[in-house]
């Protein structure tokens, strides 16, 4: 396995640690704050470099596979828009938003799985 595809997969799981870490903490927590949003945006980062190198390792003998090329950029669509949702909501300071908001990271957390498990399908050859 080469270096390069090995940094890929350490990003992309340090992604899934952050993120599900930032939405299952929110969701205990019963309200969303600031240590949630910088959670959340360290998974987008790291989802966000783990994807733009394994993107680097696709060439034309190797393609990739569309479902997981549209799963994955439709996930890092929704958690950026994830993220900016957070932010507007604490910064309106709506209590009611906050306490709410857990739903709506569950339903990216759970989209977002879904090019996490293709890749690693991918990845194992099945």
């Amino acid at each position: 396995m080469n270096t390069t595809l090995i940094l890929a997969i350490i990003t992309i799981t340090l992604a899934l640690i952050f993120y599900t870490i930032g939405v299952f903490s929110e969701r205990r927590s019963g309200e969303l704050n600031w240590k949630h949003v910088g959670l959340f945006a360290l998974g987008l980062i790291f989802d966000t470099t783990g994807t733009t190198i394994m993107s680097g390792l696709v060439t034309a003998g190797n393609a990739a596979n569309p479902l997981h090329q549209i799963t994955g950029m439709l996930a890092i669509l929704l958690m950026a828009f994830h993220l900016i949702w957070a932010i507007i909501v604490l910064l309106r300071k709506n209590e009611k938003a906050k306490a709410t908001f857990h739903k709506f990271s569950l339903v990216v957390w759970l989209f977002w799985l879904i090019p996490y498990v293709i890749g690693m399908l991918i990845g194992m050859g099945i």
